[in-house]
């Protein structure tokens, strides 16, 4: 049974506000849910903020050493703390240190993180993947994201007063595991990956199974698989980082042409050494499941897009357009640089991920174009195929 459509609104932020300004719609059968504005919604406003129903980090955050709480995300170091770490020079300052909202003065203990089940019950299923790796047969860096979420699930119905209701909202996401109509199956449960997801299973029910948790069906494979699909067609990624919060105020400042410059080039310089030292690994980075943002539908091009501008996992949907009463508000589920990709190579990635073929206006306008990709995109996927299985489960847990 789905989640009633009032439950759809409350982990958001002043959710009478948000209910007032869109809804959600039953479209069809291949569409499912939808989200539509109910008033006219102006370009840049924000359509609603929402913090999901379950997080967890990336287990490559504490390798990397980020400091963030374990609860919302929030970066706990300060912006230059963050550059030194990330660009290996201890001695570095930053200008207008004053720009960093981190004060590490004023950080407390936060409740959340010392409450429920104990530390051993929420890190065993880390430490049995840990144990796998030595052994050399799962590399768990790669494989925890999805497990992390999954095991949150589980914690989080157990420690649920009203556990019947959570479970309703949990039916609300999209879990299955193919579509028959287009004969697509999620690339995680392909014949490739039928050993790991077999590990995965085993560690998940060793770590977590107990006969009073009232979802079961998530231990059985079929429910296992299903969960899997949930995790990997609704995660949204959440990053959070104080030194890319200092930058966007540093571009916001108003500064006379040749400080504008000098400021320009050191931010250029910085990046340039953390991408020698450090490489991609810029954010504190996890993954979430949002309720009511799990109701926005795909476009290749999107009236609204997703951000974490509060530095935690505090999700703000805001409208890339004017968007009309009564039109569909859709994002994308693909980034910047697959949006410019030929359509042949955006539905392959959909298609693979998400499950549907896009019909937005877009692909609908390129139908006509043959179904080839471009020679640059051809060696990117190249180089796709060429990667570990490992590799295709981070992809996936982070491309979100």
């Amino acid at each position: 049974m789905a989640a009633p459509v009032d439950d759809m609104f409350s982990f958001c932020v002043d959710p009478g506000k948000v209910s007032s300004c869109v809804e959600v719609r039953f479209i069809d059968n291949v569409k499912g849910k939808g989200l539509f504005a109910k008033r006219s919604i102006k370009k840049g406003e924000t359509i609603f903020i929402e913090r999901p129903l379950v997080s967890a980090q990336f287990l490559w955050n504490t390798l990397y050493k980020y400091k963030a709480c374990e609860y919302c995300l929030r970066a706990l170091e300060t912006a230059e703390g963050n550059a030194r770490r990330l660009s290996g020079i201890p001695g570095l300052s930053l200008p207008h240190p004053e720009l960093c909202r981190v004060r590490p003065e004023q950080h407390q203990a936060c409740p959340q993180c010392q409450q429920g089940v104990p530390n051993k019950v929420a890190n065993e299923p880390v430490q049995h993947l840990q144990q796998a790796n030595r052994q050399q047969r799962l590399d768990y860096i790669k494989a925890t994201p999805s497990l992390l979420i999954k095991s949150q699930n589980i914690i989080y119905v157990f420690q649920a007063k009203d556990k019947a209701h959570l479970q309703k909202l949990f039916t609300h996401f999209c879990s299955r595991t193919a579509n028959e109509e287009e004969e697509i199956a999620h690339k995680l449960l392909g014949e490739q990956f039928r050993g790991q997801l077999a590990l995965l299973h085993s560690l998940f029910t060793e770590a977590l199974y107990d006969d009073r948790v009232t979802v079961l069906q998530w231990f059985v494979p079929e429910g296992f698989r299903s969960l899997f699909a949930l995790v990997g067609t609704n995660g949204q990624g959440i990053g959070t980082s104080s030194l890319s919060q200092w930058v966007h105020a540093c571009d916001a400042l108003e500064l006379p042409a040749q400080q504008r410059e000098h400021l320009d080039s050191f931010i250029d310089q910085l990046y340039k050494d953390i991408e020698k030292e450090t490489g991609d690994f810029l954010n504190c980075e996890g993954s979430g499941l949002f309720l009511l943002q799990s109701s926005c539908n795909h476009s290749c091009i999107p009236n609204a897009e997703v951000s974490f501008p509060d530095n935690n996992f505090l999700l703000h949907l805001s409208a890339l357009c004017d968007i009309n009463q009564g039109e569909e508000i859709c994002i994308s589920y693909l980034d910047c640089c697959q949006r410019d990709r030929s359509r042949h190579s955006r539905h392959k990635i959909l298609r693979e991920n998400y499950l549907f073929v896009c019909s937005c206006p877009k692909c609908v306008s390129q139908m006509e174009e043959l179904d080839v990709t471009s020679e640059e995109e051809e060696e990117e996927e190249g180089v796709a195929e060429g990667e570990t299985e490992g590799d295709e489960m981070e992809d996936e847990m982070t491309d979100v």
